[in-house]
């Protein structure tokens, strides 16, 4: 599913085997067509230069930040055919010139997101080392935004409440979604077109390199975000040489088998076991929200207030399924925890107003409304094989739902669309690097990440020898450089401003994974972050718009 923009301390400024019956598209790796085409366009690109100026209106960026555009082609076999505007935005280093490593590249995962708002980052205590030394560079990736942007449904068709959202949904129901997802997936093909079939993360990775040689550095800097981990893995593997360093933060599993099936059904188990911490702090805090003593007390009241919005949407517009995409948004930061405790419990007292602030849908979607959610179809729609019967999915998604109810299905309609593609499938690549090739990574995880569930950092570290790992225990929140807890961010600052990773670990549980290439197991780990306190961001929540 796609990850919120809630990422670090920048959310503060924004608010398996599969059944295959169609072809595949030729293996996704590197023709040399496409590769001929890449370096052809990385070649234009740093000739060219990007010319910064004003950043459009659309961004919504402070006069601080500037804007240009690199252009990449739409399709890298024919370099000279149609090419995809991305926008890019900048700060430049604060700190003296001799000091400059020169530009730190972010993409905050989605498919679909944007990262032009990274700059920002700079007014930040928790980046000012690392803002002083690089420049902070953020982008819109194809398809994104004003990025030759993926429609799939005109703006004024889209569903947005109140919506049912059961946990075991009737047979009539799931056939209302298989004909809604077979109407989503028509929509992206007929509204976008040809073009369709190129956006997926090989050419996600292919544009990084043009972004790269646009900016004139002769070797990238790039932190990554879930989603944006991928894209990082496939640079990894496609332009080795081309790394200088790179974080790669609450990674996704990058196992070819795993993308994106599998690892959807697994982030749905997940979640579930990250509903259930959410819930577990509420009771701990019963004083404040009285919304019980114990875990299975606040799921009860939950589903109090899920069963009165299905007889009585609050404000017309809050369902079910609008509290479900609201409590969801805690799965991914506990920060939002105080906010959507404290709306369950005075929606319980008779006060709506609170859970309608957080929950509500816009009553007016915009000219770009749908665009996020399109652009992530396509990517991991076009990305790998998925199963094109719907009883498989019927049959993953109902056992899976048994222990883990609260997002397996939703998770399951927002994904169903794959199923009916009408472009070509990719084989995914094979993320992984020889020892020796790459110079460490580092890698950020928290334990209990419910988008990217921790097994996906172990697997990244498998496939780069020399990578090393900081995981924060016991510890949830989706995506962890420049957030709350500053021994992370310690090792992130030492990384990116000295190229240092925490020291090798030695002991039996490593014996296995060194012997095969003796490669050193790098690893560290953090004490998780405080909880939230529910009284003072409450009472700080009253002076800050609902998020």
């Amino acid at each position: 599913m796609p990850s919120p923009a809630l990422y670090g301390a920048l959310s503060a400024l924004l608010f398996t085997s599969l059944p295959l019956a169609s072809p595949l598209a030729p293996a996704y790796g590197t023709p040399a067509s496409e590769a001929h085409g890449t370096l052809l366009a990385a070649g234009r690109a740093a000739a060219e230069g990007i010319v910064f100026g004003t950043c459009p209106a659309a961004e919504k960026l402070p006069s601080s930040v500037v804007c240009g555009t690199v252009r990449v082609p739409l399709d890298y076999a024919d370099p000279d055919g149609p090419s995809v505007p991305l926008t890019v935005s900048r700060v430049r280093a604060s700190g003296p010139a001799a000091g400059r490593q020169g530009a730190l590249v972010l993409n905050p995962g989605g498919p679909g997101a944007s990262s032009t708002y990274f700059p920002l980052a700079a007014g930040l205590p928790e980046w000012r080392r690392i803002s002083a030394a690089y420049d902070l560079v953020g982008y819109t990736p194809r398809g994104v935004g004003r990025s030759a942007p993926v429609s799939c449904q005109d703006p004024a068709d889209r569903v947005t409440g109140p919506t049912p959202a059961p946990s075991r949904p009737s047979e009539v129901y799931k056939r209302e979604r298989v004909a809604r997802a077979k109407a989503y997936a028509e929509g992206c093909a007929r509204r976008t077109g040809p073009a369709l079939r190129h956006y997926h993360s090989l050419n996600n990775a292919r544009d990084l390199e043009v972004l790269r040689a646009a900016l004139g550095e002769r070797r990238l800097t790039y932190l990554g975000a879930s989603y944006g981990t991928y894209i990082g893995g496939v640079y990894a593997t496609l332009f080795p040489h081309r790394v200088r360093r790179m974080v790669l933060d609450a990674p996704v599993d990058p196992s070819p088998g795993r993308v994106w099936y599998a690892n959807n059904l697994a982030q749905s188990e997940a979640f579930e076991r990250r509903w259930a911490d959410f819930r577990t702090w509420v009771a701990k805090h019963d004083a404040v929200y009285g919304l019980g003593g114990t875990a299975r007390e606040v799921a009860a009241n939950y589903e109090r207030v899920r069963a009165e919005l299905a007889a009585r949407p609050a404000g017309g517009r809050v369902g079910p399924g609008q509290l479900h995409g609201a409590m969801l948004g805690a799965g991914y930061d506990d920060r939002l925890w105080p906010l959507r405790a404290g709306a369950l419990a005075t929606y319980l007292k008779g006060d709506p107003a609170p859970l309608i602030a957080q929950a509500a849908p816009e009553e007016k979607p915009g000219p770009d409304a749908g665009n996020g959610r399109a652009v992530y179809t396509a990517v991991e729609c076009n990305d790998a094989p998925w199963p094109e019967d719907f009883a498989v999915w019927d049959r993953d998604n109902t056992l899976l739902a048994e222990r883990a109810p609260f997002e397996t299905w939703d998770n399951a309609w927002l994904n169903l669309p794959c199923a009916y593609w009408k472009a070509p499938r990719q084989r995914p690549l094979d993320v992984r690097t020889a020892p020796g090739v790459l110079p460490p990574v580092l890698i950020l995880a928290a334990e209990r990440d419910a988008a990217a569930p921790y097994a996906g950092a172990l697997e990244f570290q498998r496939r780069l020898p020399g990578a090393a790992l900081v995981t924060e225990r016991d510890a949830g929140t989706h995506g962890v450089a420049g957030g709350p807890n500053a021994c992370v961010n310690g090792y992130l600052e030492r990384y990116l401003l000295t190229g240092a990773v925490p020291g090798d670990v030695t002991g039996p549980e490593n014996v296995q994974e060194k012997a095969p290439e003796m490669t050193p197991v790098r690893r560290a780990s953090c004490a998780p972050h405080p909880e939230p306190d529910p009284v003072s961001l409450e009472r700080r929540a009253t002076k800050t718009p609902a998020v």
